[in-house]
């Protein structure tokens, strides 16, 4: 018997973060990417990324997923009204992050009944800590 201890890649609590993200901007899945750094509480983040509107519905119907990034202002089809359209479409829906075009536009976010919204240009702090809240482990009351 080995004398080293193994990590168990299995244990409960080191689960994947399994991340969608979609974009048509390459640019800005990368700052997403790079803001996200690889982990979030604990948990190694898997990528799947997109860049039309039908690879984010193949993804989301064929794949699990416990977080959804959309670029609203992504070109042909908007991350708004895909969120929109996959809140009205999957059962048990994954929470939906939105990337609006500016502040003023979370309204927008509401409208598209994402569960959090993070401004352009994209501060790396606000995109961390909005995906941060999404893993956080859950306090427990007594």
């Amino acid at each position: 018997m080995s004398d080293v201890a193994k990590r168990n890649d299995d244990a409960v609590g080191s689960a994947k973060a399994r991340i969608l993200l979609y974009s048509d901007d390459r640019n800005v899945r990368e700052k997403v990417r790079f803001a996200c750094g690889s982990t979030t509480h604990g948990r190694t983040i898997e990528w799947t990324e997109t860049a039309t509107h039908d690879a984010v519905i193949a993804q989301v119907d064929s794949a699990s997923f416990d977080l959804l990034i959309l670029d609203g202002e992504a070109a042909k089809s908007g991350g708004m009204g895909l969120c929109r359209q996959i809140k009205h479409e999957i059962y048990d829906c994954p929470p939906i992050m939105i990337l609006v075009g500016r502040a003023g536009d979370a309204w927008l976010a509401t409208w598209s009944e994402a569960d959090a919204a993070v401004a352009h240009p994209l501060d790396p702090f606000a995109v961390r800590d909005t995906v941060d809240a999404f893993f956080a482990p859950v306090e427990q009351t007594s």
